[in-house]
């Protein structure tokens, strides 16, 4: 299954413009607390299952973690599961903190 993405660059557009994104992060939550974006949900992955019907099969959703990889398999499920317009952010907030804000602390 081909994984649609987002870039950074993309993502930063998409939050500044009319109709922004949700923002799904599927860290736990002392992640957050090292590098985060917001606004965002915050659905750790181990808690994915149980609590994925808080968001709406409708919605624009980029799934977001630190490299990529848990959101990609997050954003895979989804798909499966239904919902239509559910993208990842390319290379987690590592990438963003690289291309998008070198501010961000990396872990």
């Amino acid at each position: 299954m081909q994984i649609p993405e987002i870039t950074p660059q993309e993502l930063k557009a998409e939050l500044a413009g009319p109709t922004p994104p949700v923002l799904v992060d599927v860290r736990e939550p002392f992640e957050l607390e090292i590098a985060r974006l917001d606004p965002h949900v915050l659905i750790p992955m181990g808690e994915f299952v149980e609590r994925m019907g808080e968001l709406g099969t409708e919605d624009d959703l980029v799934i977001v973690c630190r490299s990529g990889s848990r959101s990609a398999r997050v954003t895979a499920f989804l798909l499966q599961q239904g919902y239509r317009r559910v993208r990842n952010l390319a290379g987690g907030v590592l990438r963003w903190s690289r291309d998008v804000d070198p501010t961000m602390r990396r872990y």
